[in-house]
């Protein structure tokens, strides 16, 4: 224990990547896995069960011990450490998130990672006058304290971490660590890791795809108190980071830009909808600093849901097998699967709603849900709702 909070032994750090590398189980499944069976390890051994009783029509993949020491190796020599939830040095605010990861990979200081944060994005085509703002605002936000979060990305994102190198930026990875996206930063990556870090949830080895920028973006917003947004087309990446941050209760700003330029068609329309306008870094400080008082994250976890990535159950991660939810390992009956399967489509809804018009408990709701999770057939959405895919 480190400051009255736990640290994963070495056994423990191999469950958890293994739990988290398997087939089908992201952040949200993690957690629940664990909330249910107590340890990862119990987790681990109950997942082809669930996955059966969900449907899968095919035993799914548990990533094997050989598989997660070749990565834990693989990491250490590019000394890559992987903070778990919950354990001295994650990224506060992140942890808060629905879906944080269980397992970050951090490389660099790992101070930086205890800044308040802003995060800026925007336009990877971005025009000379964005790239001189994004420069000057991450600079004098480093300046008043601020860490500076972004994506690595060219254009808005490359010129905010080159500002800020000297106080503390942090670039969050589309794709593994070994994976530099774009390529061509790999020495700006290199310089921020002097007094920054880098971070990522995807494995050693994974080259970034499309559909991995958005699941990046959850964590930029994630690890900030809020985002300025300085360039952003009515379609990109930057207004998926604003989004997210408004559901995350992060702050978004915007920039305001040129009506006849297609770059500051996105920021303007955050601007209508409420975003802070904000044409210096004092507009920033003004909303944030009076935040920094407050404990980080967006609110508590439910009671049902006992939140075991701070250690709050006496059995976290000592390999306990109580299932200290429910009581035991029963889960729902035929009827209550065949109920819940009915209430189910493609339109998103409130697992509240489930468990009231299923009559089911919200145990047997919740362990039915993991089932279809696990199987493939389930997705999530924000808020917490679930939709069969």
């Amino acid at each position: 224990m480190t400051a009255g909070r736990p640290t994963l032994t070495d056994a423990q750090r191999l469950d958890w990547l293994r739990l988290i590398r398997s087939e089908n189980v992201g952040p949200r499944t993690f957690r629940q896995l664990i909330n249910h069976y107590g340890s990862v390890r119990a987790a681990l051994a109950a997942i082809p069960e669930l996955a059966r009783r969900g449907g899968a029509t095919r035993a799914i993949r548990i990533c094997p011990v050989e598989d997660a020491e070749r990565e834990l190796a693989a990491a250490r020599r590019r000394g890559v450490a992987f903070l778990a939830m919950g354990e001295p040095g994650y990224p506060p605010r992140l942890q808060h998130i629905d879906d944080a990861p269980p397992l970050l990979a951090v490389r660099g200081n790992p101070a930086a990672l205890a800044l308040p944060m802003v995060a800026i994005v925007g336009s990877r085509n971005a025009s000379a006058a964005g790239v001189k703002f994004a420069e000057r605002i991450a600079r004098d936000l480093g300046g008043a304290g601020f860490g500076i979060v972004s994506g690595l990305a060219r254009g808005i994102d490359a010129a905010a971490h080159r500002a800020s190198l000297a106080t503390g930026t942090v670039a969050v990875l589309a794709g593994g660590q070994d994976r530099i996206y774009p390529p061509e930063h790999a020495d700006l990556l290199a310089a921020l890791l002097e007094r920054g870090a880098a971070v990522s949830e995807m494995p050693m080895g994974w080259e970034p795809r499309a559909r991995d920028f958005p699941r990046r973006n959850r964590l930029i917003s994630g690890l900030a108190l809020g985002v300025v947004v300085v360039e952003a087309a009515a379609r990109s990446g930057s207004l998926i980071t604003a989004r997210m941050a408004l559901e995350q209760g992060r702050e978004v700003f915007a920039v305001p830009g040129s009506p006849i330029d297609p770059r500051a068609e996105g920021t303007n329309n955050l601007l209508k909808q409420g975003a802070t306008v904000t044409t210096q870094a004092a507009d920033v400080v003004a909303v944030l600093q009076p935040m920094l008082g407050r404990p980080a994250g967006t609110g508590d976890l439910p009671a049902e849901e006992p939140d075991f990535m701070t250690g709050s159950h006496p059995d976290f991660m000592t390999g306990s097998h109580a299932d200290f939810m429910t009581g035991s390992h029963d889960g729902p009956s035929t009827d209550e699967r065949t109920r819940l399967l009915s209430l189910l489509g493609p339109t998103p809804v409130g697992i509240d709603d489930l468990i009231r018009l299923s009559g089911a408990s919200p145990a047997h709701v919740r362990v039915a849900l993991l089932e279809l999770d696990l199987a493939g057939r389930l997705s999530w959405h924000p808020g917490g709702l679930v939709a069969l895919l």
